[in-house]
C-alpha cells in the first residue's frame, strides 16, 4: 500500500473512479433527457484538479505544477459557487 501512495497510483485510481462517475452520469442523462452532468461539471473538474495536485505532491513534482492544479480547482469551485448562487431565487 505504501507504494501506491509513493508512486501516486492512489490518485490515479481515484481519478478513474471519478471518470467512471462522469460516464455513468452521462449515460443516465442521455437516457432520461436531463442535463445534470452539466450542473455537476464544476465540482467534478475541481475534484479532478485536487486529485492531480495530490498526485503531483505525492510524486515530488515541482511546486508550480501543484500550485497550478490547486488554482484550477479553485477556479472551477468558484465558477460552480457563482453559478449556483445565480440560480437561487
Amino acid at each position: 500500500m505504501r507504494e501506491w501512495f509513493a508512486s501516486g497510483r492512489i490518485a490515479d485510481v481515484a481519478l478513474l473512479v471519478l471518470l467512471g462517475e462522469v460516464v455513468v452520469r452521462a449515460v443516465i442523462d442521455r437516457r432520461q433527457g436531463t442535463r445534470t452532468l452539466r450542473a455537476h461539471a464544476p465540482n467534478l473538474i475541481a475534484g479532478a484538479a485536487l486529485l492531480l495536485a495530490l498526485r503531483a505532491a505525492l510524486t515530488g513534482a515541482p511546486w508550480p505544477w501543484i500550485a497550478a492544479a490547486l488554482a484550477a480547482a479553485l477556479i472551477a469551485h468558484m465558477y460552480g459557487a457563482f453559478a449556483r448562487r445565480r440560480d437561487l431565487p
